[in-house]
């Protein structure tokens, strides 16, 4: 028995099992490498991809960037000019100032020069009486007479001399005013120059606005076309007004599925009228959010402030992920602060819970 059971245990042969489990270990690692290596493949596909599309917006934003700046280029060389004729005016100003100083000083002299004048003709008038009284005794009072005629000659002389000091000096006073004349001159023309060219901005910035205003009328009647006629949205002045139940349940700042299919045909509108503006018009479509009058106090929204303002806020970012560039949108939340309506109805609050749509300039 003993026998039997030895040759038994000694007849058993383990190796096949063992190969068995090392090809299965080997098959299980070569599967896991396989997996591993096309995941790679994969992975590498999708972040080149990634990396030319980020490769393609920083392309994009460079292009902005360049126009930005010639605007900017633009700007400054107007206000260089306007600041460049603003001090050749400062410096005329004063130049005329010097010279009006000059004309007042020389006049007071011209005044001092005619009153001298004056007092030197009452003397001659003066010395001619004395000379005519002098003459009716002209046989008793010859040396008196003499004296006289001298005293006579010696007032005209100075007449004489103080005529010529006025012809020079009437002389000095027409240089001056011809100096005047000239600077007043350039002082016009300066003037007439900085006219012009303000002229030439108002009308370049009126000649923007109206432009800005036909594509904005055409932007709301395409808009109202797409939309059709609802009493939920309304045009008033230069804004497009919907009812903020259009986009969001109450107290909620996320876009509903209905408010998404509105806010795609908006979306939609304005990237077909945006290929149309000329580049020189910068233009931006401004969101706002409005609530009702009742304040609200939540864990996400503590006011009316963060509610208005997140509302605004999502609508930007699905017009973004609409394709709509952002720096042509902006956001801004005015809580209950700008009412439409002050009643205190369901009415008006259904009223003043809007979202504005405002085109404009940047």
């Amino acid at each position: 028995m003993f026998e039997t059971r030895s040759r038994g245990r000694s007849g058993i042969n383990i190796w096949p099992g063992f190969v068995d489990i090392l090809a299965t270990l080997l098959l299980m690692f070569v599967f896991v490498l396989t997996i591993f290596m096309v995941s790679q493949h994969y992975l590498s596909a999708a972040l080149s991809g990634r990396t030319d599309t980020l490769r393609q917006l920083q392309a994009d934003i460079q292009a902005l960037a360049d126009v930005l700046a010639l605007e900017r280029s633009d700007k400054v060389e107007l206000a260089a000019d306007l600041e460049r004729l603003q001090e050749e005016l400062a410096a005329t100003v004063g130049q005329r100032d010097l010279v009006q100083e000059r004309y007042a000083a020389q006049m007071v002299q011209v005044q001092q020069v005619d009153a001298e004048l004056e007092r030197a003709r009452q003397r001659l008038i003066e010395a001619k009486e004395r000379e005519a009284a002098f003459a009716g005794r002209l046989a008793s009072q010859g040396e008196v007479l003499e004296q006289a005629q001298a005293r006579a000659g010696s007032a005209e002389e100075e007449v004489a001399r103080l005529n010529r000091q006025l012809a020079a000096l009437r002389e000095q006073l027409v240089r001056l005013e011809s100096a005047l004349e000239l600077a007043e001159g350039t002082v016009s023309q300066q003037q007439l120059q900085l006219a012009e060219l303000g002229q030439r901005l108002n009308v370049a910035l009126a000649s923007k606005v109206q432009e800005l205003q036909r594509y904005r009328s055409e932007f709301f009647g395409r808009l109202r076309a797409v939309l059709g006629e609802r009493g939920d949205i309304r045009i008033v002045g230069d804004r497009f007004v919907f009812q903020s139940e259009l986009f969001f349940e109450s107290a909620s700042a996320e876009i509903g599925a209905a408010g998404r299919q509105q806010l795609a045909q908006v979306a939609a509108t304005l990237k077909a009228l945006a290929q149309q503006i000329p580049q020189d018009i910068d233009w931006v479509l401004q969101v706002e959010g409005h609530t009702d009058l009742r304040s609200i106090s939540t864990a996400e929204f503590p006011s009316n402030w963060e509610l208005s303002t997140a509302r605004a806020n999502s609508i930007v970012h699905f017009l973004i992920e609409q394709g709509i560039a952002p720096q042509r949108l902006a956001a801004a939340g005015f809580a209950e602060f700008q009412p439409v309506d002050l009643a205190r109805s369901e009415e008006a609050y259904r009223r003043n819970r809007r979202i504005e749509l405002r085109f404009t300039s940047r």
